[in-house]
């Protein structure tokens, strides 16, 4: 006797008995992540989990050019939006 072979829908995953998830492929390109990159899990009522990347590539590069403007070039630059 044949073993039946479930048909996966595009989207959905399973919990592993070892509470493994696979995240389908398209899913992480669309949100740039990737092997390697660490996730913050939150749980978010019911049947829902936040994944959120630890890092916030904006926060990651905040300050690094310090120095580059003079003093007081960008407070005379946003006073030309006015």
């Amino acid at each position: 006797m044949a073993k039946e072979v479930k048909k996966r829908r595009r989207g959905y995953t399973r919990i592993s008995r070892k509470n493994q998830v696979t995240l389908p492929a398209e899913v992480l390109r669309r949100t740039c992540l990737g092997p390697g990159d660490q996730l913050k899990v939150e749980p978010d009522g019911r049947g829902r989990i936040v994944l959120t990347a630890e890092t916030d590539p904006i926060e990651k590069f905040i300050g690094d050019l310090t120095g580059v403007y003079e003093k007081g070039y960008l407070e005379k630059l946003r006073s030309e939006w006015d």
